[in-house]
């Protein structure tokens, strides 16, 4: 039995546990994967300064992001067919989330319903909204939303048109999955994730499947979504949806301070620096690059979050000395859910967690909210 003590150990366990088109869903980005790798390797330049002599006792991660108490700056990420990576994974995501202490997000192309959610958890969760062009069903969606009382509407804006990811169209990714020859010899060596699968009815997107007129199968669903991501959308959109919506409104997707001091201007509680784990435009700043900048222009207007490439305590750590006020973890609870189910989550997230508290006491803090750039070596930071 391997003793799991990093989030590498997790990812390496969910290679082997997960069938290859979806393990490759959620670890791949487009193109050549250039930003999805400078993601995680731009944390790595930076370097922390040690401290020593200073009191370490009574440490706290405790803070709030939009106003929600969070035992760390760590919300889990929206994540697309979670429900794949293992049986009724939002379901057991959200539960080990609540258990912890911090927001989970659940995605608008979720296996697994809002209604499913609300019905398995008690604290209040977040949704994330991709807008379609069938405004009908987005305001039936966000109506769903406020029923289940989420408590935050996360906006993705970066998925207007989607990128190309090369490993899923070779997989021919599809939920569930299409049973081609290929498919069943490699889910034939996956025995837990195959027995898990037979014993939940959660196998397609429960957030449309049924909710959408003439939407009743996988086949009718992989055209509608392919007709459905909205190219127009616009900031008069974000303007209706935040009307319709009335609570929290968190925007995702936000790479460059013109369109940061545009999340500002549209009235939003909070703006996510995401590239949306390089899986839009390959070649673009890494969110940690892009980080202090927007920080710079926008942070004492707007909460400023951030997400893409944090695998540690220590990557949550440099975001906060950064400026940001929030990060989330998309692949690193993913690994553990595919590895461990529930228990996987809990696992990352513990992981994380004393990554980040033994982390902040070597850099001389006991508290998240006094962390700052003067904990990083000069020169090895971005923005200076």
């Amino acid at each position: 039995m391997t003793v799991i003590t990093t989030i590498e150990d997790l990812r390496l366990l969910a290679k082997r546990r997960v069938p290859r088109m979806f393990y490759d869903y959620a670890d791949s980005g487009s193109w050549t994967e250039s930003t999805y790798r400078a993601n995680e390797a731009d944390f790595q330049k930076i370097k922390l300064r040690q401290r020593v002599a200073v009191n370490m006792a009574d440490r706290s991660t405790a803070t709030t992001m939009v106003g929600v108490a969070v035992k760390m700056p760590v919300a889990i990420a929206p994540t697309g067919l979670t429900g794949m990576q293992h049986a009724d994974g939002e379901i057991l995501a959200a539960r080990a989330a609540e258990a912890f202490g911090i927001p989970y997000t659940l995605s608008t192309m979720s296996i697994c319903s809002i209604e499913d959610v609300a019905a398995h958890t008690k604290a209040p969760f977040w949704f994330q909204l991709y807008v379609m062009r069938d405004r009908d069903f987005i305001e039936r969606l966000i109506d769903r939303a406020k029923v289940a009382n989420c408590s935050a509407l996360m906006l993705t804006l970066d998925l207007q048109i989607l990128g190309q990811r090369h490993k899923d169209l070779k997989n021919g990714l599809s939920a569930p999955p299409k049973l081609t020859l290929a498919n069943i010899v490699n889910m034939a060596t996956k025995p837990r994730w195959g027995l898990g699968m037979l014993g939940t009815r959660r196998r397609q997107f429960g957030n449309i499947v049924g909710h959408v007129k003439g939407v009743a199968d996988m086949g009718s669903l992989s055209e509608w979504t392919s007709k459905q991501f909205d190219p127009q959308l616009n900031w008069g959109d974000v303007e209706w949806i935040k009307k319709r919506w009335g609570g929290k409104l968190i925007l995702k997707g936000i790479q460059d301070v013109e369109d940061a001091r545009l999340a500002v201007a549209s009235g939003a509680d909070a703006l996510i620096v995401s590239n949306h784990g390089g899986r839009q435009l390959d070649g673009a700043q890494s969110s940690i690059e892009a980080l202090p900048a927007i920080v710079a222009e926008v942070g004492s207007r707007i909460e400023v979050h951030m997400d893409g490439g944090i695998r540690s305590g220590q990557d949550v750590l440099k975001a906060c000395a950064l400026g940001a006020r929030g990060t989330y973890i998309g692949r690193a609870f993913l690994y553990g859910l595919g590895a461990l189910g529930q228990a996987g989550v809990s696992q990352a997230l513990e992981i994380i967690h004393k990554e980040l508290d033994l982390t902040m006491a070597f850099c001389g803090h006991t508290k998240i909210g006094t962390v700052d750039r003067s904990i990083l070596l000069p020169g090895t930071a971005p923005g200076g």
